[in-house]
């Protein structure tokens, strides 16, 4: 089973990790585990002033921040996993890598950072959710 982990190292992103750990049978036995992590543009002309460099550094220094304890934790577990990121539209970036990938599942937590987060779904999940044909695991 091709599962799409979308992550963004929220507290949603940690009770999402944890209820795989507490149920290990969701993933199956073998699956091929990818952990997506989108990250919003920075506006031209921000970027134009800080450098290329400066922005490569800013989102490489964000990514670690998400996937190094995803990482540990899918060590502890002895499950393999791959890693992508993408700039962009986040949802957007979601549901067509899901859909271009022909995941099977895509997890993620049923809210994010955003000031949203005392609604029923944050905006991210419910956009997925909208656009995305693949069948998805909400973990709230």
């Amino acid at each position: 089973m091709k599962v799409l982990l979308a992550v963004d190292g929220s507290d949603y992103t940690k009770r999402m990790l944890a209820y795989l750990a507490a149920w290990p049978e969701v993933l199956g036995n073998a699956p091929e585990i990818t952990v997506y992590h989108g990250l919003m543009a920075i506006p031209p002309h921000a970027a134009a002033t800080v450098g290329s460099a400066q922005v490569r550094q800013f989102h490489e220094t964000e990514l670690e921040k998400v996937f190094r304890p995803i990482r540990a934790f899918f060590a502890q577990q002895g499950r393999e996993a791959s890693y992508v990121d993408r700039v962009g539209a986040i949802a957007d970036g979601i549901a067509e890598y899901a859909e271009a990938g022909r995941f099977h599942l895509i997890v993620m937590g049923s809210h994010g950072h955003g000031e949203l987060a005392g609604l029923v779904l944050g905006s991210v999940t419910t956009r997925v959710l909208a656009r995305c044909k693949v069948p998805m695991l909400i973990v709230r």
